[in-house]
């Protein structure tokens, strides 16, 4: 059977839309070691972790007397590492697990063979490797590579680590992912497994997140501190940026093997991508979101009956928007919690009533009211303007959409699944004309000093040293785009 075949059996939800209005989560990353079924603490992890990827799922573990054992699937966590066969077919007392969106290769195409974690057998011991972010310059190694004679087995950048891996004349795993990683450019956390060590790293900026708990006699890494929560695991600290850990029997020791450079931490992950029950950077991303929303009631206040969110990613901000502007916080969309696969054939006709699948509004409630809606973020405003019909048709007086995150007019090229420049509406439009094209009373987006207040600097964003990533609303890529830069993707003027 081919990947296509097999890809076919597990097709995109027939209510996604082909033109969201939403950035997909990039991935997540689970590990444990020296823990009794480690398998089942890892598919744990990645069952906190799914709202970052919910393409695929992997897990790879190690016992001595066996060997590596791997289990990848496509779909949801939940339908394919809650079976016992299934846990008992990975073995050992450590182990590591993926969750994907597709940020690289074929995007809502993932076949099996791009399913993380990947495994090689290198020339001291088989490794297994699962990356969170994407290489800037994949495109350009994995060329030269293959003029060099290497083959590639999946479309993942993350393989091209793999390839320089093998290649490196270091004497172990360590230092040969040491020196493979100086080669790469971009955003990366990474978990990797040899048969005695657990790795954990990010990219001399930190742009992904990546922390470190302690599990019972052992250790775990994950991409957010939720995924702790969840398996008893006690936090213990995040991995710094350019840091790299090698867990082992030893304990952990921790490694500098990047020059140093000033971190700049994607700032998305606390307007939408962590979970609000996550803590990054020491803060609680609740947190922040709810400071979003004071900020934005502040610069962008409005007479309104109820502040709605759009659930769920607009909750906190809408808390933050009421609490502070003194209009009531009310649930006038209602989100449907068991939207999942459907039997129903996804004929035009029912693509066009996804939304109103996934979400419900509250006439009783809405009818007659100055509503404000909190979301979190505006991309091409396909679902924003449905959203916006069915708050018109459920009777509401006037319609105000507050955003929790700057208008997103810039590309990612760090993990992160986002349009062409050219299909970003903040691209093409000014903000009167979104708004007008949104069809709403009124349209009001926070300020990137706002956000930057709202998550802990007090004086705004400094633009001769920001503390985050914030390209794509500021435009200034902190790691040139090599790959995006060479092939025309992007003018040269946009990457400063």
């Amino acid at each position: 059977m081919t990947d296509a075949d097999i890809a076919s059996r597990f097709p995109r939800h027939p209510f996604d839309s082909d033109d969201p209005d939403k950035l997909r989560e990039e991935c997540g990353l689970f590990g444990a070691f020296n823990v009794t079924d480690a398998a089942s603490f890892v598919a744990l992890g990645l069952h906190a972790l799914q709202h970052r990827g919910q393409e695929a799922a992997g897990i790879v573990t190690y016992d001595p007397e066996i060997g590596f054992s791997s289990v990848r699937r496509l779909g949801y966590v939940r339908d394919n590492f809650t079976q016992r066969e299934t846990i008992e077919a990975l073995p050992g007392r450590s182990g590591i697990g993926h969750v994907r969106y597709s940020t690289s290769g074929a995007k809502g195409q993932t076949a099996i063979r791009d399913v993380q974690p990947l495994y090689a057998d290198l020339a001291m011991g088989g490794c297994a490797v699962a990356h969170n972010g994407n290489l800037t310059n994949a495109r350009a190694i994995k060329k030269e590579l293959i003029e060099r004679g290497s083959i590639f087995q999946s479309s993942s950048d993350t393989e091209v680590i793999i390839h320089l891996m093998a290649r490196s004349f270091q004497k172990n795993i360590p230092e040969r992912m040491k020196e493979a990683l100086r080669r790469v450019e971009g955003a990366f956390s990474i978990i990797a497994l040899t048969r005695s060590k657990m790795i954990g790293v990010r990219d001399p900026l930190g742009v992904r997140p990546l922390s470190l708990a302690r599990l019972g006699e052992g250790w775990a890494l994950a991409s957010e501190t939720c995924a702790f929560d969840i398996c008893g695991a006690e936090f213990v600290r995040e991995i710094e940026p350019g840091e790299m850990v090698i867990i082992s029997e030893k304990g952990v020791e921790s490694f500098r093997p990047f020059e140093p450079a000033r971190p700049r931490f994607c700032i998305f992950e606390h307007v939408y991508f962590s979970r609000p029950d996550s803590v990054i950077g020491g803060r609680s991303v609740y947190e922040s979101r709810r400071a979003i929303g004071v900020e934005l009631a502040r610069e962008a206040p409005v007479e309104a009956d109820l502040v709605c969110p759009i659930p769920d990613s607009g909750t906190p901000a809408a808390i933050g928007y009421s609490q502070e502007s003194g209009i009531p916080y009310a649930m006038g969309i209602i989100r449907n919690q068991y939207m999942g696969r459907t039997f129903i054939e996804p004929s035009e006709q029912i693509r066009n009533m996804g939304v109103r699948l996934k979400l419900n509004v509250n006439r009783a409630l809405i009818r007659g009211k100055r509503v404000v809606l909190v979301d979190d973020s505006v991309v091409r405003g396909t679902t924003s303007r449905k959203i916006r019909e069915m708050i018109v048709d459920a009777g509401a007086a006037e319609v105000h959409f507050r955003i929790a995150s700057p208008p997103t007019a810039w590309p990612c090229f760090y993990g992160v699944d986002t349009p062409e420049r050219d299909k970003l509406l903040a691209a093409r439009m000014t903000e009167e004309e979104m708004r007008a094209y949104l069809g709403v009373d009124s349209l009001r987006f926070i300020s990137l000093d706002g956000l930057y207040r709202a998550v802990g600097e007090e004086n705004g964003r400094d633009p001769s040293a920001p503390r985050y990533c914030d390209a794509c609303f500021s435009g200034q890529y902190p790691i040139p785009p090599s790959d995006a830069l060479s092939e025309g993707a992007l003018e040269l003027e946009d990457a400063r």
